[in-house]
């Protein structure tokens, strides 16, 4: 299988441009105003900063934003309230959206930010409030391909430069124990092309993120199935600096608040078809806590 220069010139610049914001964010942070939780009530505002185009999280529906956060956004703005401060939304793009957060320019990032051991290195992590466990996608009615052993030697499509790339070792490792080893990697600038090229043939199955996942079949069941877990357990939550302990406790006080009343999980069910109950209820902050909680030990 072949991909045209065009599509290996893609994949380079996507590598460049994410290392360079990656860079970007790192470099940043011993110079960036971090605001803490007293200087957020001392302000009066905390700032979050969400992305449009990230369905189910965050996205845009005849020029109004939708999706999980959306929703929560109002319940943030109802827990922060009763701590006599606002909050304040804006919408970037996921490409400087983290670089915006580690340099001061907003307080938190709200949004479907996956925990890998990079971004630990530069943020702490609110408690989880989505799996991020990988799991394989393939094409509807593929019968070819149901479990681990079944998926070796096939030619898998991922995002370049992405966490599922990331943790592919860990379905080299499964394969490893069926006696196998896996196929071709084809990595892409997007996950639409992905998609495209396993719709036509040109890959065997794909690897995704749950709620990913579940969002592609809920819409595209006719073309896409969903397969098993291919990964550990993986976490969805919102990242900030580490120089903002407090306002990494007062997240952590808005999950336990949202748990114990109902509403996280019904948000969950309502956008991304299940809710999660046994998701870590405390924020993650080293690598090594990292590593424990989703079995990469």
């Amino acid at each position: 299988m072949k991909h045209s220069s065009k599509d290996s010139i893609c994949v380079k610049s996507l590598d460049l441009l994410r290392k360079l914001t990656l860079a970007g964010f790192v470099l940043s942070v011993p110079f960036g105003a971090h605001a803490d939780l007293a200087e957020v009530k001392s302000k009066g505002l905390l700032s979050v900063a969400t992305e449009d185009d990230y369905a189910p999280f965050n996205f845009i529906v005849d020029g109004k934003p939708e999706g999980f956060h959306k929703d929560l956004l109002e319940d943030l703005k109802a827990y922060a309230k009763e701590q006599k401060f606002e909050i304040k939304q804006d919408i970037l793009p996921w490409t400087g959206l983290l670089a915006s957060v580690s340099s001061g320019q907003y307080d938190v990032a709200f949004t479907g930010a996956l925990v890998t051991d990079e971004r630990l290195r530069v943020f702490d992590f609110s408690p989880p409030f989505a799996s991020a466990q990988h799991f394989y996608v393939k094409r509807a009615g593929d019968k070819s391909l149901s479990d681990i052993a079944s998926l070796c030697g096939k030619t898998v499509g991922v995002q370049a430069g992405s966490a599922l790339l990331a943790r592919l070792p860990e379905l080299k490792k499964m394969m490893a124990e069926k006696g196998c080893e896996m196929g071709k990697v084809i990595e892409y600038p997007s996950y639409p092309e992905v998609y495209a090229d396993l719709a036509n043939g040109r890959l065997d199955y794909a690897v995704n993120a749950l709620i990913s996942v579940n969002d592609l079949v809920k819409t595209r069941g006719d073309v896409f199935a969903k397969g098993i877990a291919v990964s550990g357990p993986g976490f969805a939550a919102w990242p900030m600096p580490k120089s903002s302990p407090q306002l990494l406790k007062f997240l952590t006080g808005f999950m336990d608040h949202i748990r114990a009343d109902g509403r996280l999980a019904a948000l969950q069910t309502k956008w991304f078809g299940e809710a999660f109950p046994d998701m870590p209820k405390e924020p993650i902050s080293t690598v090594e806590q990292f590593h424990r909680l989703a079995g990469m030990q």
